[in-house]
């Protein structure tokens, strides 16, 4: 009950800094986003207050609480004003992109429903993110983790299957779903040391297999108490039907809170390991493009501020130069 109050208190405070009709409009924009976008709670939570700072803004800029016809009238020169008043008070640029995106939305909003609206929303790029860099293991965080993906069950086939799927996902660099789109027909056992995998955008490409992997998958199709016929999913569920994502993504979770690891350490982060470990072992990048199924090179270059991230974090733990600046 209190929090109820408190978001009826947020949004009648929101609303009085409108005129009626505007507020009116922000209304139907807002019930059409929760009933027939289905938006998150905390999403629309997020753009109810992202038009709220916009709504102070204008009534600074106009001398008074904004009207429909204002927001028609906005100009890209509004927008980046509004925007540069934002970031001068502190807001990043990911949170800039979504106030634009969320007035991009009431501008659709209101082209579909015949109300005057701008264009000037569409005019403005949104702001430049910084781009984050994968969050790759230590070879021997990998490995620990790998060897001990099959001891949180007691039940032999799924803990195979567990200790199959995290080996396929690091020693071949596959992405969650390309694992988990195999099928028993292409199964990299009986001596194949290659599999084909289809990524994003249904492109294909061949992975090489380590014998440890084929032999781990191997050891869950002789356990798995499941029919695998040749053109369904090779790896199954509890109930049998597709291993879901999710239930790896909670392996991984449950797997790092028992080993002391880091948060950033996800089934997509052995992804990332395969590629920055391959690179700190001599392999070049369009190799390792082709290995990961990267479109451009450029994505995958990314992996060399990886390895010079990780050199950098190692020297300045280690080197005792860089020790004695520390206590100087």
């Amino acid at each position: 009950m209190a929090r109820d109050t408190r978001a009826m208190a947020s949004k009648d405070a929101f609303l009085v800094a409108l005129a009626p009709d505007l507020a009116a409009l922000l209304q139907r924009w807002l019930s059409y986003l929760r009933d027939e976008r289905r938006l998150s709670p905390k999403t629309l939570e997020a753009y109810e207050r992202d038009l709220s700072q916009l709504a102070q803004f204008l009534t600074k800029h106009l001398g008074a609480p904004p009207t429909t016809a204002d927001i028609a009238a906005l100009t890209p020169a509004d927008i980046r004003a509004f925007l540069a008043a934002r970031r001068a008070s502190g807001a990043g640029s990911r949170s800039l992109a979504r106030q634009l995106a969320a007035c991009r939305s009431l501008a659709r909003f209101c082209a579909r429903h015949d109300v005057p609206t701008t264009s000037a929303f569409e005019a403005v790029r949104s702001p430049k993110q910084k781009k984050s860099l994968p969050k790759a293991l230590s070879v021997t965080d990998t490995l620990t983790l790998t060897d001990a993906a099959d001891t949180l069950t007691e039940e032999p086939w799924v803990a195979a299957r567990d200790r199959a799927v995290l080996l396929l996902l690091y020693g071949s660099g596959l992405r969650i779903s390309e694992a988990l789109g195999i099928s028993r027909a292409d199964a990299p056992i009986g001596g194949r040391d290659t599999l084909r995998v289809t990524g994003k955008g249904s492109k294909t490409r061949i992975v090489p297999v380590l014998p440890k992997v084929s032999e781990a998958i191997e050891a869950y199709i002789r356990l798995c108490p499941y029919l695998l016929a040749p053109s369904e999913p090779l790896f199954r569920g509890a109930k049998g039907g597709s291993l879901s994502p999710r239930i790896v993504q909670k392996l991984v979770e449950r797997l790092r809170s028992a080993l002391g690891l880091e948060p950033s350490v996800t089934p997509h982060a052995l992804r990332h390991s395969f590629a920055t470990h391959l690179l700190g072992d001599g392999g070049d990048l369009r190799t390792i493009q082709e290995l990961l199924g990267h479109a451009s090179l450029s994505t995958t270059q990314i992996y060399t501020n990886v390895d010079a991230a990780r050199l950098l974090d190692i020297y300045a733990k280690a080197h005792p130069r860089a020790a004695h600046q520390r206590h100087s």
